[in-house]
């Protein structure tokens, strides 16, 4: 029983202690979220008609063209799972199709900087209605909350 008491507070602290150091959500400059750990920085936003548009930004956060990135949204709806393709349109990539009904589902972006690059997992929650306090998309609030 001691062991299983001794099991139990390590898991809570350890589930106390990644809440804590959980990333911050950073927004991007068109309202959307941008997405930890890739390079250039890219930004994730929901359309008004579901699509999604991804904008990459160099070190100043200023646009630049999409280039060899590769990036693939797996939304999980009442449905099912469902892919969606991006393609190049101008300097940015945008979803073939929108999102299915996810609100406050979760999506995997799956982002390849390259052909040749080992592709990362990006999990968030999307939920388009409005922050009361930052006015942003939930999925893009920046809050403590």
């Amino acid at each position: 029983m001691k062991k299983l008491t001794q099991i139990l507070a390590l898991a809570v602290l350890t589930f106390g202690f990644s809440a804590l150091h959980a990333e911050k959500v950073v927004a991007g400059p068109k309202g959307g979220r941008i997405l930890e750990k890739t390079e250039p920085k890219a930004e994730f936003f929901v359309e008004k008609d579901k699509t999604v548009t991804v904008t990459f930004y160099d070190a100043a956060m200023k646009p630049i063209a999409a280039a060899d990135q590769n990036v693939t949204i797996v939304a999980d709806s009442k449905e099912g799972k469902e892919k969606i393709q991006l393609e190049k349109k101008g300097d940015v990539l945008v979803s073939k199709t929108p999102l299915p009904n996810v609100e406050n589902g979760n999506v995997v972006v799956q982002f390849k900087q390259n052909a040749e690059a080992k592709p990362q997992n990006l999990r968030f929650k999307v939920n388009t209605s409005t922050c009361g306090e930052c006015k942003r998309a939930e999925y893009a609030c920046t809050c403590d909350e």
